[in-house]
């Protein structure tokens, strides 16, 4: 049995299309369904219906679904254990959000190490669905993200939750902005959210972007008011590129750590728990207690 197979059958429970997991996978529709028909002829049962409503498991293909995760899984760990830690006991891969990453990844970098000496570290800085997906097939062995994606394989921890302030190049109170000028950070659906319920004005403006790093790069080029997490927002005002608009509310972003749900007592995830909350705490958050 290859693991191609077991990625096609995965994959295809995702997208319910032949046609979308070719586009996916980066091969053609033809080699999806030869790889389909190996993995049948190889346990014995057929696993997917094709219609015109799209591709369904079969009973069969719903009951081989978490073992091929699990196989999956047990894969990837396997290749990331045996290869490529040098003289490290073994490669410990980190996933991180964009916004959390500014300004702090070095130092949580550094606590890891510190705390984990036998380990090399790799980390991927990425947005919540994929690394819910890279934590779930065990590409990733711990993730810290903004937004969990339920599934009966992955824990997810509670770790509080990264403040966010509006500052501005012009405009200190919000009847001085002007919604044109806006630059509107679409970090997450809980940020916007809060963010449609306190500024219903600014919610259809000309410039936005998903990256703390990019709005604020867009508001010393551009000029205007944006909100940025509040280390970044105060660096800005230190530096006198921006000030606070004073009566802008502040908003939050809950933040969560993502495991396996079947490693989640292990000590190591109770070390990276730690070192996060305390990293957390740097960048102007909320954290949850342990």
């Amino acid at each position: 049995m290859q693991m191609d197979w077991i990625d096609t059958f995965l994959d295809l429970l995702d997208t319910g299309s032949f046609h979308r997991s070719a586009d996916r996978l980066g091969v053609g529709q033809s080699t999806v369904s030869a790889r389909i028909k190996a993995l049948e002829r190889a346990l014995g049962v057929r696993l997917l219906t094709r219609s015109r409503a799209g591709t369904r498991p079969t009973t069969e293909g719903l009951r081989f679904a978490p073992e091929a995760r699990a196989m999956r899984r047990l894969w990837n760990g396997a290749r990331q254990r045996t290869g490529g830690a040098g003289p490290h006991a073994m490669t410990l891969r980190l996933g991180i959000q964009h916004d959390l990453a500014a300004g702090e990844l070095g130092v949580w970098l550094a606590d890891v190490r510190q705390r984990l000496p036998s380990c090399a570290v790799h980390v991927e800085l990425d947005y919540s669905p994929q690394m819910c997906a890279d934590v779930e097939s065990g590409v990733l062995d711990f993730a810290v993200l903004f937004t969990p994606r339920p599934h009966p394989d992955l824990h997810f921890v509670p770790l509080g939750a990264l403040r966010y302030r509006m500052v501005s190049t012009g405009a200190t109170r919000l009847a001085d902005l002007h919604a044109e000028s806006y630059i509107y950070g679409n970090y997450a659906p809980a940020f916007a959210a809060d963010h449609r319920a306190a500024l219903e004005r600014l919610e259809n403006p000309p410039v936005s972007s998903g990256q703390a790093a990019a709005v604020a790069g867009l508001l010393r080029t551009l000029g205007g008011a944006a909100y940025l997490p509040q280390a970044m927002a105060e660096a800005m005002v230190a530096e006198g590129a921006a000030a606070f608009v004073a009566d802008a509310p502040p908003l939050s972003q809950p933040v969560h750590a993502a495991m396996l749900a079947s490693l989640r007592k292990r000590r190591l995830q109770a070390v990276l728990l730690q070192i996060t909350r305390q990293r957390l705490a740097t960048l102007g958050s909320d954290t949850a207690a342990g």
